[in-house]
């Protein structure tokens, strides 16, 4: 597994979990030394047990050594990252290039050749054209075979997904691959092969829908605040239809994280560069955009007059179960507010120490109610558990002022109509307290 970095900490610890032998190799000395330890970089729940025993069991390894571990694996996954690229929005595939190269280098017969990274349509056809002229004569299979984790849940969705895409060749990368997913078949996962380019294309395809699934969600609840609805209703009705389902309609302040803002942007780019523009996900990237910056314009109407007041905003990583702040909706919301005048203090059950760096000024605290003291307005940013039960009274001895801008609809209206708060939510009624 090149890359220890999310995808291939995760993959790599899962494939050993099923009992095979795994290398997890990354260029980066420390954090290698670290996993070694047993100290993991990210937050994912159960991941740390899960590395552990598979550690302590001899099936996974960590590794600076490429070119030895290469030259001793039947199957090489390239998980690197491929972060959008600032400008064009393309994905930057030069740490995927870099460990080609290496991989080229060291390559035994025989060997399958995986991309795990999301990489643009046309990558892994590059990919075996790049080793196949660095190796003449060389005996290797390329495959592609996109990951589909969700941060927070990637454990769960390795070992019981909707769905395994294995982009192949020949038949030897379709017998590798069964065999090395052969344990999902007992929950009779299905494994779809097909085509390099279409396995790229559907990993690209997926996230960009789900994308325009949570846009249209939102710009719903827009529509349901001037029409006197509620979002949640119409969620409801719509995900009872087995067309649409319930999955993503979840009103709130846009999308984030490592995936869909990189994802989106880098198909995006790939219409207009092939002369197949897809404008549909070009105005979704759009209206996600400014929606962080309106949720912020909502706090600060909330306000009346923002300036000198404090908001305390619960929640930064841009979903719950993860330290990820990757084009998180706060990195938008918070200094807005304090370009509104807007005193922030902040609590986060896992980013914070991410977030200090990404967002100057702010005053972090580690729980709620500290964060909360002498608060104009209490902030629901992420939907973390640890604030679906917020004990009100102590709350509201804690505020200044009691006004709570709930971004993640994470309360029922009916659970503050005595709360003595006034209550806005996303495409619901305010509720008076």
């Amino acid at each position: 597994m090149i890359g220890a970095g999310y995808v291939g900490l995760v993959s790599g610890a899962c494939f050993s979990e099923f009992g095979f032998e795994v290398d997890c190799v990354d260029v980066d000395a420390d954090k290698v030394a670290q996993l070694r330890n047993g100290i993991i970089p990210i937050f994912e729940p159960g991941l740390s047990d899960l590395v552990a025993r598979n550690n302590k069991s001899g099936r996974l390894h960590f590794t600076t050594d490429l070119a030895g571990s290469v030259a001793g694996s039947d199957v090489v996954f390239i998980a690197v990252g491929t972060p959008g690229r600032t400008g064009d929005g393309e994905a930057d595939l030069s740490y995927l290039w870099a460990a080609v190269d290496q991989v080229a280098a060291a390559l035994k017969p025989g060997t399958v050749v995986v991309t795990k990274s999301t990489v643009v349509v046309g990558t892994t056809a590059r990919i075996r054209a790049a080793i196949a002229a660095a190796r003449p004569g060389l005996d290797f299979s390329v495959a592609s075979n996109p990951e589909f984790l969700r941060e927070g849940s990637a454990l769960e969705d390795f070992m019981r997904p909707d769905r395994v895409v294995a982009g192949i060749e020949d038949d030897r990368a379709r017998r590798v691959l069964s065999n090395l997913y052969r344990p999902l078949n007992l929950r009779e996962a299905p494994v779809l092969f097909t085509s390099l380019e279409n396995a790229e294309l559907i990993k690209y395809a997926s996230n960009a829908f789900l994308a325009m699934k949570i846009t249209f969600i939102n710009e719903m609840a827009d529509l349901c605040e001037k029409a006197g609805g509620d979002v949640q209703h119409i969620a409801k009705g719509l995900g009872l239809d087995a067309r649409i389902g319930s999955k993503f309609l979840h009103a709130g302040p846009g999308y984030g994280g490592s995936c869909f803002p990189k994802d989106t942007k880098a198909l995006a780019a790939t219409g207009r560069k092939l002369g197949a523009p897809i404008e549909l996900v070009e105005k979704v990237i759009e209206i996600n955009d400014a929606r962080k910056l309106a949720m912020a314009d909502k706090v600060i109407a909330a306000l009346g007059d923002a300036a000198g007041k404090t908001a305390c905003v619960l929640g930064v990583s841009f979903k719950p179960n993860t330290d990820d702040m990757r084009d998180a909706p706060s990195l938008a919301i918070i200094p807005r507010l304090q370009q509104a005048g807007v005193r922030v203090r902040a609590s986060d059950p896992a980013a914070m120490d991410n977030a200090r760096q990404m967002l100057p000024g702010v005053e972090w605290f580690d729980n709620e109610y500290e964060a909360a003291e002498g608060a104009d307005v209490v902030v629901i940013a992420t939907e973390w558990n640890a604030y679906r039960g917020l004990n009100f009274e102590r709350l509201r001895a804690a505020v200044n002022a009691p006004l709570i801008v709930d971004l993640r609809n994470i309360y029922r209206l009916i659970d503050l109509e005595n709360s003595g708060f006034h209550y806005i939510s996303i495409g619901r009624p305010e509720v008076a307290g």
